[in-house]
C-alpha cells in the first residue's frame, strides 16, 4: 500500500523563507571562525589563527581581525576596537553560543551570559542576546561573511606574519568589502554607522577577577595561556585580574 501511494501522493510544500532583517542600529552579530595559515617568515609551519567578525545587521558592514586566542580577554578586546572604529554601538549584539559568551542556562532555560561580557555590554549599553541551538540561519549574517572572506580575501594569498595579514585584510575591507553595494540588500555597506549609539565619554576598564594556583612549575593559568611568576609564590593562590588589554596578577 506504501509503494502503491508512494507514486500518488505529492511533494510537501515547503513554504518559502522570510528573511530576517533589522533596522539602522539594531542588531550586530559577533562569532569566531578557525583558519589555517602558512606564513612565509616560517616556511613549512601551519599555524590556526581565528578570524573574530562583528557584521552590523542591517548594512552588513563587517569589521574583522585574526587572532591568535579566543578567549575571554581577546573576545572583550575585540569587542572594544571593533565598538570604536564603528564609532557606536548597536543596541543588541547576537552570539553563538561559544564559551566565552555563554556559560549555560538556569533551571527555567533562560540563556546565562559570560559575566564579563555583561559587564562590558553594560558598558557600552548594549544587549547581549544568544541565538536559539542549532539554529546556524539565525545568525546567518555573520557566517555567510566568512565564506566571503575566505574565497575573495584570504584564499591565493600570501602573508608575512599575523601583522601582514591583518594588515592585507583590513586594505581589503576598506576598498572593498564594505564599500561596495550588497548583493541582498541593494545598499552601499557602510551607510549604517549614523545610526548607532554613541560611545561611552570613558574607556571601559572593568576587570574580571579570578583565583589562580600557581603550579609546581611556577605558572599560573588564565584563560588557557601560562603565564610565569617568582619562584616564592610557588603552590600559593593568587589573584588574577583580567583586563580586555592586559592581566596582572596579585
Amino acid at each position: 500500500m506504501k509503494r502503491a501511494v508512494h507514486a500518488l501522493r505529492p511533494d510537501p510544500v515547503k513554504p518559502f523563507e522570510v528573511r530576517f532583517e533589522t533596522p539602522p542600529g539594531e542588531q550586530a552579530q559577533v562569532d569566531m571562525a578557525r583558519f589555517e595559515v602558512a606564513f612565509t617568515n616560517e616556511p613549512g609551519v601551519t599555524r590556526i589563527v581565528w578570524l573574530f567578525s562583528l557584521v552590523l545587521g542591517h548594512s552588513r558592514l563587517i569589521w574583522a581581525r585574526f587572532v591568535v586566542h579566543h578567549d575571554l580577554q581577546t573576545i572583550l578586546r575585540y569587542h572594544i576596537a571593533a565598538l570604536e572604529a564603528i564609532g557606536g554601538a548597536p543596541r543588541e549584539i547576537l552570539y553563538d553560543r561559544m564559551k566565552t559568551a555563554v556559560v549555560g542556562e538556569d533551571p527555567d532555560g533562560l540563556v546565562v551570559n559570560n559575566r564579563g561580557l555583561l559587564d562590558l555590554a553594560r558598558h557600552y549599553g548594549f544587549q547581549p542576546r544568544a541565538c536559539r541551538p542549532y539554529r546556524a540561519k539565525t545568525k546567518g549574517k555573520v557566517e555567510r561573511p566568512f565564506r566571503y572572506i575566505r574565497e575573495d580575501f584570504f584564499l591565493a594569498r600570501t602573508f608575512r606574519d599575523l601583522e601582514d595579514l591583518n594588515a592585507q585584510l583590513r586594505h581589503w575591507l576598506d576598498t572593498v568589502a564594505n564599500p561596495r553595494i550588497h548583493a541582498t540588500t541593494g545598499r552601499v555597506v557602510a551607510e549604517e554607522m549614523p545610526a548607532l549609539k554613541p560611545l561611552p565619554l570613558v574607556p571601559y576598564r572593568s576587570l574580571l577577577k579570578l583565583d589562580r594556583r600557581v603550579s609546581h612549575e611556577g605558572m599560573v593559568n588564565v584563560g588557557g595561556n601560562l603565564n610565569s611568576v617568582p619562584d616564592t609564590t610557588r603552590s600559593r593562590i593568587l589573584d588574577a585580574h583580567v583586563a580586555p588589554d592586559e592581566i596582572r596578577i596579585f
